[in-house]
């Protein structure tokens, strides 16, 4: 009943309002520091939503969206509030996508966009104390907490039958919170964390870490890092010890650097990050191509994801005050509704305007959960023959 209203108020609004030529959007993330592999398409599936909406003609009667871009480094929380202020003081922008890194959204959200009454979506923040943030109803992300994966990391190692694992995490607000929801899981259900420590990123030496993990012993390294600084930094100390050559990895861990840095030296590792199999993941493919970016890559679909959802909720909404616009957030991203699947924006944006009602799908099978973030599925990995390969979906 209450996404009824919300429709049938918004057709109202639509069909008697005005609206700016233009509208601004921010899109922050960490395209340097721990994780900048992953921001290049990333950037590409927020740039495609942004351009397949605003190249439609059809969002608030013909408003177009120009993409307003900074670099919130991945774990810098002053450069992040510092690049969020920009863009909403001197900018004007109306929405912000981002940030890539946990520390860099919570630290944007807190300090800028909460008392600036900011909607701020995230495509890939995990960190499970940004469920409980304080963010007035402004603050969303497109995928799951690492409390989930945590969970999914646990009943899939102990399905492998490893029964021990020693951890290592990045130590900051991603990396103890993936650790500790891991530990928390995996001992419930049995196995045994032989040691959990954290570690420096961007340092030259691991042998001091890779050697308190040794000695503590476990069937299997996890490492929860960042794929550009420390995470490959511990294995490639791992590798040349012989500590370990068994390794799992979490989701900041995948993507193509893995794959260029150690080849078949890591066969066998396991891993995981968010993934669907839902049809709209493989309709990306093409979009990535023509945009000149992988669609499928680690948080492309997400990205993707985040952009469609808010510039839809603008359009259910009839506004781009993101005071009004984040009530209807959850009504476009669940049903009922027509399924919208990417590609179909300018569809979505129809019925919308005509006071119908959208269930955002996308490419992730997108379905919000309270306080606004995804419910989540997760996309298993092995390294095979050298390469990152799909072996399942939880």
């Amino acid at each position: 009943m209450k996404k009824i209203l919300l429709a049938t108020a918004a057709s109202t609004l639509i069909a008697s309002a005005s609206y700016a030529d233009e509208i601004k959007l921010g899109l922050m993330l960490g395209f340097s520091g721990p994780a900048e592999s992953l921001a290049p398409d990333m950037a590409g599936g927020v740039r495609a939503a942004v351009k397949e909406a605003s190249e439609s003609g059809k969002f608030l009667d013909g408003t177009t969206i120009a993409l307003v871009e900074g670099d919130s480094t991945c774990t810098d929380a002053a450069v992040a509030s510092s690049v969020a202020e920009r863009m909403i003081t001197s900018d004007g922008i109306v929405g912000l996508i981002g940030a890539l890194c946990s520390g860099a959204t919570g630290a944007a959200l807190t300090n800028v966009a909460v008392p600036n009454g900011m909607v701020m979506f995230s495509p890939s923040a995990t960190s499970p104390s940004l469920t409980t943030i304080e963010d007035n109803g402004l603050f969303f992300r497109a995928s799951p907490s690492d409390a989930r994966q945590g969970q999914v990391m646990a009943e899939s190692l102990l399905e492998k039958g490893v029964t021990s694992a020693a951890v290592t995490y990045t130590n900051n607000d991603y990396g103890k919170g993936l650790a500790d929801a891991f530990e928390s899981s995996y001992t419930e259900l049995g196995g045994t964390v032989t040691i959990n420590a954290s570690h420096e990123d961007g340092k030259a030496d691991y042998s001091a870490e890779v050697g308190a993990l040794a000695s503590a012993g476990g069937d299997i390294l996890v490492v929860v890092g960042y794929i550009d600084q420390g995470g490959p930094g511990i294995i490639r100390a791992a590798l040349d010890t012989g500590a370990f050559d068994r390794f799992h990895l979490p989701d900041a861990m995948i993507g193509d650097a893995m794959e260029e840095r150690f080849g078949t030296e890591i066969e066998g590792a396991t891993g995981q990050v968010p993934g669907s199999d839902s049809p709209g993941g493989e309709m990306l493919i093409p979009i990535g191509e023509a945009n000149g970016y992988n669609g499928t890559a680690p948080y492309a679909p997400e990205s993707y994801d985040a952009a469609a959802m808010m510039v839809l909720a603008m359009q259910a909404a009839g506004s781009t005050d993101p005071q009004v616009y984040k009530d209807f957030v959850m009504g476009v991203a669940n049903a009922p509704g027509e399924q919208i699947f990417p590609g179909e924006l300018a569809k979505a944006l129809d019925i919308l305007a005509a006071g119908g009602e959208v269930d955002y799908v996308g490419g992730t099978a997108a379905e919000l959960i309270e306080p606004g973030e995804a419910a989540g599925s997760y996309r298993e990995i092995l390294v095979k023959d050298g390469k990152i390969t799909t072996v399942g979906y939880r």
